[in-house]
């Protein structure tokens, strides 16, 4: 008589099922191991959360279907990263993607943890048409502020490309260029385009912010970005600002006031 699989075995059967009406799910439901229920049970939920992020990745293609419908055959998505801190740059992107794109796990970058954007980042440059980054560092910030700063690299990100766009889709800042755009509140948790935007100028970022982290210490760079944490603000008020720093951002300049 042949013995019935271990649960590790079928634990190892079931991690391979793709769709909920597997045969494998009938053939065991009577099994009385509740090792083996519990398989099912994970793997229903595994299937439910795949199903869901399926159908929500789907939901966030839909301005980028709809203006290929309308015959635009390059759509932009624009964000940005780096409008809050007070040091380091403002980072942009404009990214370029075809109906090809499937990388469901593309969504807003402040829902992903750091592993699984850098694995998003490298995946996004590889599949994507194009990418387009552009950088507005701290004394641009101060000369022009940081909302005028944040257009200027935006647009700067979008003329880069080289596939003119027929229309933009971004992230909350319209745009004073010749293009049709779609601005979005939120965008990044709405647009695929805008999304992936969001993860590789997040990650640029991030990187630049590490490196400065080296070159400027004593101000935690590495861990908050630039943003005002407890280490950054104390950091600042020992050493005083760096170039990286935003002089025209109220806590700097008081810090610079007093020394």
């Amino acid at each position: 008589m042949t013995s019935k699989p271990t649960v590790k075995q079928v634990r190892q059967l079931f991690s391979m099922v793709k769709n909920s009406d597997d045969e494998l799910f009938e053939s065991y439901a009577d099994d009385p191991r509740s090792g083996v229920q519990k398989i099912i049970a994970q793997t229903r939920r595994r299937l439910a959360r795949q199903m869901a992020a399926q159908t929500a990745f789907t939901q966030r293609f839909r301005f980028e279907k709809e203006l290929w419908q309308k015959g635009c055959r390059y759509v932009a998505g624009v964000d940005e990263v780096g409008r809050g801190p007070l040091a380091g740059p403002v980072v942009t992107c404009a990214v370029i993607l075809d109906d090809h794109f499937d990388l469901v796990g593309v969504t807003d970058s402040k829902q992903l943890t750091a592993h699984e954007r850098e694995q998003l980042y490298l995946k996004i440059v590889d599949e994507a048409i194009e990418v387009s980054i552009a950088v507005n560092d701290a004394p641009t910030i101060d000369r022009l502020n940081i909302y005028a700063a944040t257009q200027q690299a935006m647009i700067r990100a979008v003329n880069q490309l080289h596939h003119r766009p027929e229309h933009l889709i971004v992230d909350a800042v319209p745009l004073k260029i010749n293009i049709p755009q779609t601005t979005l509140i939120k965008g990044d948790q709405k647009s695929i385009s805008v999304a992936a935007a969001s993860i590789v100028a997040k990650e640029y970022r991030d990187h630049l912010m590490k490196d400065y982290d080296r070159v400027y210490p004593g101000y935690d760079f590495a861990n908050n970005m630039g943003y005002g944490t407890a280490k950054h603000l104390a950091g600042l008020a020992r050493l005083g600002a760096t170039p990286i720093h935003r002089r025209s951002f109220s806590p700097v300049a008081k810090i610079i006031s007093k020394k």
